[in-house]
């Protein structure tokens, strides 16, 4: 059996509209800057078919295929087909190992994570209910209480909150298990 590997990982999670993917676009650049590879994986509850009807990789799939892969001089998509949602271990497993690896979803099952809190957008903060959230990255002048183990930054401290993500990153081990089908 093929030994196991260590991921380095951190979540991004937040209510819909509140930034997540806007932070990290600004965090990537700043991790390339500073010589970490990063891979990021975006979870969603919505169906989503990057396929097009009537294209060889959709005909494939409609017709049983189990895994489709598409490949171009410039990059490669594997679709895999799943008859459960797969577990976030699933997917780093499936993926090429790296410095560290932006989740954004998942946010209940990722061991290390921060949220995107703007109470413009008139949702209610998951940290109060999420022990895993250690940083909150927020416009909000005020500092909520009740977990006074939290961090607070601002949107445009960049530095910062790649630095407490490096430093914070939970650390998973992956066993080199067959894939699921």
């Amino acid at each position: 059996m093929p030994a196991a590997r260590t991921q380095s990982v951190f979540g991004v999670t937040g209510r819909s509209g509140s930034g997540k993917t806007t932070l990290i676009q600004k965090l990537l650049p700043f991790f390339l800057e500073s010589g970490i590879r990063v891979s990021t994986i975006k979870h969603t509850h919505h169906g989503v078919d990057m396929d097009q009807p009537g294209k060889d990789t959709f005909l494939h799939r409609q017709s049983g295929t189990h895994e489709v892969m598409l490949a171009t001089p410039q990059r490669w998509v594997l679709q895999h087909e799943m008859e459960t949602p797969p577990s976030l271990k699933e997917l780093l497993r499936a993926m090429s190992p790296v410095d560290l690896i932006l989740v954004e979803g998942f946010h209940a099952t990722v061991p290390a994570s921060l949220e995107v809190w703007r109470p413009a957008i008139q949702k209610p903060p998951l940290f109060p209910d999420t022990p895993a959230i250690s940083l909150v990255v927020t416009d909000s002048p005020d500092t909520p209480q009740g977990r006074p183990d939290l961090t607070f930054m601002k949107p445009g401290d960049i530095e910062n909150i790649a630095a407490f993500i490096r430093k914070n990153a939970a650390s998973i081990t992956l066993d080199q298990a067959e894939p699921t089908c």
